[in-house]
């Protein structure tokens, strides 16, 4: 009797994830970017969302909640019906930093998600207003040791991967240059470009344009390899310092999202990642799209567990943390 009610049992739970992944998506969803409008996450997620609902044949709505370098977007769908109506855009700074960086975290990012698919990188570099005395990073280091007293930087937010990028790039200078952190990324270049304050570290998503016709200089990409987006911009490691910054962008689900619904997901996601156009409009924003194999649930999942980890020694090293 109990061995047929257990078969009865599981031949009705395939029925029914066979019934949501005929049935899902039957209704708008939610792609919640949790950060401002026209910062690189947004951009990201606009173009994502917009292929993704083609495929799924349901409109999904990319919706700005920020605050809380990221926290404040990422806790909403985090407590969300795991129903697969509500997602969110990650990043390195929402999955991973800031589980160290904040004191106490709204949220567990491996065990408070349903990791979906991982997109892109987007590597960050150093970006000056154009009429700081420096051409190129040596001189900015110098430059910046002799008037740090005098400078500032400016971010989206308190606890965003940019930020951090500008935290560790004082740890590696020995300077401590005041932050400004404003509302989204678009307002703090806003005052780069004013003069009001005197460097970023941005995504490249956000900043090619106005470094191309030079309105901004950049100085300095801190990854161990050249972008191809931007080609002719050295890295910190080529001009003598070892300051590695990026983020990254994934989507992820509340806990316990079915596994038909992750499978539609991921699949739809993939399809639009592999879409020529869509391709080309993120590279040309200076993001670089995952490998397939690096594309699924298992591997995002596996992931942030190890970026977690690896941004927990250089924030615990740099001595920031945020209440």
């Amino acid at each position: 009797m109990l061995k047929g009610l257990g078969v009865a049992l599981a031949g009705m739970v395939a029925v029914s994830g066979h019934a949501v992944a005929q049935t899902y998506p039957a209704r708008p969803m939610t792609m919640v970017i949790p950060f401002a409008a026209a910062g690189p996450t947004d951009l990201i997620g606009r173009v994502m969302a917009a292929r993704m609902s083609e495929i799924l044949g349901q409109q999904i709505v990319a919706e700005n909640v920020p605050g809380g370098g990221g926290q404040i977007g990422s806790k909403r769908v985090a407590d969300a019906p795991p129903d697969g109506y509500q997602m969110v855009l990650g990043t390195v700074g929402t999955h991973a930093q800031g589980q160290t960086l904040y004191k106490r975290p709204l949220y567990n990012s491996a065990t408070d998600f349903t990791p979906v698919v991982l997109i892109a990188d987007v590597p960050i570099m150093l970006v000056v207003r154009k009429d700081l005395p420096v051409k190129d990073f040596r001189e900015f280091a110098d430059y910046a040791r002799k008037n740090q007293s005098k400078m500032s930087y400016g971010s989206g937010g308190t606890g965003a991967a940019p930020h951090l990028a500008c935290v560790l790039l004082n740890h590696t200078l020995g300077t401590t240059i005041t932050h400004v952190p404003y509302r989204g990324s678009a307002p703090a270049l806003q005052d780069l470009m004013g003069g009001r304050i005197d460097f970023t570290c941005s995504g490249i998503t956000t900043t090619k344009a106005l470094i191309d016709d030079g309105t901004l200089k950049a100085l300095a990409l801190f990854s161990d390899v050249r972008s191809p987006a931007m080609p002719d911009l050295p890295t910190a490691t080529e001009q003598g310092a070892k300051v590695e910054a990026y983020t990254w962008n994934a989507i992820f689900l509340p806990k316990g999202a079915p596994a038909a619904v992750v499978r539609t997901l991921n699949a739809a996601a993939r399809e639009a990642m592999n879409t020529p156009a869509v391709r080309d409009k993120l590279t040309g924003l200076g993001a670089q799209i995952v490998r397939d194999d690096q594309a699924t649930p298992d591997y995002l999942g596996a992931f942030v567990r190890s970026e977690t980890e690896k941004w927990a020694g250089p924030i615990k090293a740099s001595g920031v943390s945020v209440d």
